[in-house]
């Protein structure tokens, strides 16, 4: 608990529901907000669909990259040719502006990783 508190402390401040709208508009229409759930709070949801395995991989491949140089990692799931990712900041818990940042990060990538939707 300690620990938790040090870090929100530290920056990672959850943003309320109206903030969080407001962050969600600036991002690909296909981002969706969803409602508080315990112990997460408000998270971030999308799907990316690709044009096949390599093209799934290689977006997550490269945005991999940049979480870990955020130190921010996405909870994401791989099935084929569609990535399923759901952001939230753990340490908040809830929506904080790295969840915004890496959002971003991953439109900008998955138009130049072979995304058809």
């Amino acid at each position: 608990m300690a620990l938790r508190r040090t870090l929100v402390a530290a920056g990672a401040r959850a943003m309320s529901q109206k903030e969080a709208q407001r962050q969600c508009a600036k991002l690909s229409q296909k981002w969706r907000l969803l409602a508080e759930a315990e112990p997460q709070g408000l998270q971030l949801q999308r799907s990316f669909q690709f044009k096949d395995f390599g093209a799934a991989w290689g977006f997550m491949s490269r945005v991999a990259l940049c979480a870990e140089k955020a130190d921010h990692h996405p909870n994401w799931s791989n099935v084929y040719s569609t990535v399923d990712v759901t952001l939230w900041t753990h340490d908040a818990p809830g929506l904080t502006e790295k969840d915004f940042a890496l959002a971003a990060q991953m439109d900008a990538i998955a138009e130049t990783s072979g995304l058809i939707e």
